[in-house]
């Protein structure tokens, strides 16, 4: 008789933010989550292009350096401020062309979708989101803020929540999928 081997699936989650932006790697092997890698693509202060441009190369090389095969990210919500709004829109938008322009397939969560998956309660605070990164992948310690964001997206997909957009024309209730 032969065996079947299962093979992980490796998902980038990211956290997009103009200055700092956090990613977060897991593998999924069925139900069991294991942590690969975690960390931060910073931006320099200056010119918007090339914090863009930043944030483009730095997930591309991200990609490169680990092989992912998803990536989730973390939908924009609206400041009170709209500039910030629109300088975190762009930031997210170059984060994700940077993982389309590697052919990958890309979901995107709301912070509460993200926050229900990963801790149960859709307004938890970060720190019990870092908590509950740390506890999921049985890390030593404590992520930082943005890529225990990002780890948490990652969760969040591999967990199965439905992205915005996965079902384009779509809408679920009860459980049903609605055309």
């Amino acid at each position: 008789m032969g065996s079947t081997a299962t093979v992980a699936t490796r998902i980038l989650g990211l956290d997009p933010g103009l200055r700092i932006t956090g990613f977060g790697l897991i593998d999924q092997l069925g139900s069991q989550l294991r942590y690969v890698a975690s960390g931060c693509i910073r931006t320099a202060d200056g010119e918007l292009p090339g914090r863009l441009k930043t944030l483009l190369d730095g997930v591309r090389e991200v990609i490169a350096t680990w092989q992912p095969e998803a990536v989730a990210v973390e939908k924009v919500f609206v400041n009170v401020n709209p500039q910030s709004t629109l300088l975190l829109g762009q930031a997210r938008g170059a984060v994700i062309c940077g993982a389309v322009s590697c052919d990958l397939p890309v979901s995107e969560y709301t912070a509460l979708q993200v926050k229900q998956s990963v801790v149960g309660y859709g307004k938890a605070a970060k720190e019990q989101v870092q908590h509950m990164v740390q506890r999921l992948l049985a890390l030593d310690a404590s992520p930082g803020p943005d890529a225990a964001d990002a780890l948490a997206c990652a969760i969040c997909h591999a967990h199965g929540a439905h992205g915005l957009g996965a079902h384009t024309g779509t809408r679920r209730r009860a459980g049903r999928l609605l055309g």
